[in-house]
């Protein structure tokens, strides 16, 4: 199976452009994301500065075909358990419906795993009916709502 070829890897700082390509191949992505990077470079610097924060990316050889920001959460509730808060995940347009989504979100279960996390959330646009579905099949429950505010 082709999946079986897929990597994960801590992005780096000349990853900002293709980062920023997947996040755009997406319905919402294309009219809310800014064309240009001036706008994200700082947020980006800030992201791979953070220890508490992973921008991880899907590689298929040297192709990079997803993406995913994962912060890790500190928390007192539920017997003060580590939480990962899941951001911006991604997979290429033309990689979709092969795989490749399910591989890379146990790849990152894992990785949640090994840096002491016990729980995983993840918010996704109530437009996104495949995605949820997606993560539904994934073991994602529907346990909360979820409430944004802007500043």
């Amino acid at each position: 199976m082709t999946e079986a070829r897929l990597t994960l890897r801590a992005a780096r700082a000349d990853d900002l452009d293709l980062i920023l390509t997947l996040l755009r191949d997406d319905v919402l992505g294309a009219t809310r994301e800014s064309d240009g990077r001036a706008l994200y470079e700082h947020a980006f610097a800030e992201i791979l500065a953070d220890p508490n924060a992973d921008m991880l990316l899907a590689a298929l050889g040297d192709q990079i075909i997803g993406c995913a920001q994962v912060n890790r959460l500190a928390n007192l509730s539920l017997q003060s358990t580590k939480r990962a808060n899941i951001e911006g995940v991604r997979i290429a347009s033309n990689h979709r419906g092969c795989g490749y989504g399910e591989r890379f979100l146990q790849m990152i279960e894992g990785h949640c795993r090994d840096h002491g996390c016990g729980l995983m959330q993840l918010t996704t646009n109530k437009a996104r009916d495949e995605a949820l579905r997606f993560y539904s099949s994934q073991g994602f429950e529907d346990s909360h709502i979820g409430l944004k505010k802007r500043l």
